[in-house]
């Protein structure tokens, strides 16, 4: 792992996006129809993708339990009434390391919520039913605000978005930081279209983006989605299990000029691909039981974003990191594999320190 120049200030990791509270139903099953199960338990915790993601790097960023070597801001929206964002969202982020100054408080609406069923008879696979609220409301409509929020800060080495917040928003945010409209304030963008907006990305907003984390779905939505990508075996009736991630990877980077493009495969590993021409796979990380797949993909976003902002605070470029990129998957993926092991989604994602023990 590289450490940063003894002259610079330490990198800054960014997350722009979703701020939810978490109703979480531990149940054997799902209930049909009409039908009325006994659940196992209810739990209420803070989450949403972009909550997710900032937990997740500023976790990755302790080496000790006093020591943090990232700097890690959010910048979101939350109901200024709801008592569940003192009390339970607020206090999860800042005890994960991570700056809540740049998140607006809004007095008309509620903050985001999701309602999680999982299921313990499959697996701990989940369904998930969410209610945007404050997430698609006040500063999360503004691009022009968001990016004035982003240049009070110390400049970020990267700037990680998601798909939980409106889409014009997000493409928006996308263009300006890849450099479609101020270059001088462009920044590494890692994004994870999760969930895949339905109406599609434009070419021009994912374009000349840093690193595109998707799973298997995503990568196939994407590839059915993004306007101008001519994707040759990709239609509306491909499915992930058709996934292809050694032919469908270098495709985003020869059309859209994506510099990364990490697949995560579930048990089966991660597959990466990057600009330069670096293609390989991790393995999947067996695990004693699988309790709880909530936060997972958020993990490995966070773990994977933070090693990036540590390389490039050496003052190397993102194309010199093809000889580190084996290495932040496998870290990555191995934090992914112990958050599944527990409940819940902030709360389950590991400190760095307890994936060196």
């Amino acid at each position: 792992m590289l450490g940063k120049l003894p002259d610079r200030p330490a990198p800054h990791v960014c997350i722009i996006g979703s701020l939810n509270i978490d109703f979480v139903t531990s149940t054997p099953r799902c209930p049909g129809r009409g039908e009325t199960l006994t659940a196992t338990s209810l739990s209420v915790s803070g989450g949403g993708k972009g909550g997710n993601q900032a937990v997740a790097s500023g976790r990755a960023s302790f080496t000790s339990h006093t020591t943090q070597d990232v700097t890690v801001s959010m910048i979101g929206t939350v109901g200024a009434d709801d008592v569940y964002y003192s009390s339970l969202l607020q206090p999860a982020l800042q005890t994960s390391g991570v700056s809540t100054a740049q998140i607006e408080e809004l007095s008309d609406t509620q903050t985001g919520s999701a309602s999680i069923i999982v299921e313990d008879g499959v697996g701990g696979e989940n369904r998930i039913l969410v209610v945007p609220g404050a997430n698609h409301a006040g500063m999360m409509c503004d691009v022009a605000r968001i990016v004035a929020a982003v240049k009070d800060q110390q400049k970020p080495e990267i700037v990680v978005l998601q798909g939980e917040i409106q889409r014009n928003t997000v493409l928006g945010l996308l263009e300006y930081f890849n450099g479609g409209v101020v270059a001088d304030h462009r920044a590494h963008v890692i994004f994870n279209p999760a969930p895949v907006f339905p109406e599609g990305i434009p070419l021009a907003a994912v374009q000349r983006t840093a690193v595109l984390i998707m799973n298997e779905t995503e990568a196939v939505q994407m590839a059915r989605s993004l306007s101008g990508l001519p994707v040759a075996g990709y239609d509306q009736s491909t499915e992930a299990d058709d996934l292809r991630p050694e032919e469908l990877a270098p495709q985003f980077h020869e059309v859209a000029q994506v510099r990364i493009v990490l697949i995560t495969l579930g048990a089966k590993g991660v597959y990466y691909s990057t600009r330069t021409g670096r293609r390989g796979a991790v393995h999947g990380v067996k695990v004693p039981k699988v309790v709880d797949t909530t936060a997972a993909g958020d993990t490995f976003v966070g773990y994977f974003s933070t090693a990036v902002a540590r390389f490039l605070a050496t003052g190397a470029t993102l194309d010199a990191f093809d000889d580190e990129i084996h290495n932040a998957v496998g870290k990555a993926n191995a934090a992914a594999a112990r958050c599944v092991q527990r409940r819940g989604a902030m709360q389950s994602i590991p400190f760095a320190y307890e994936m060196e023990s």
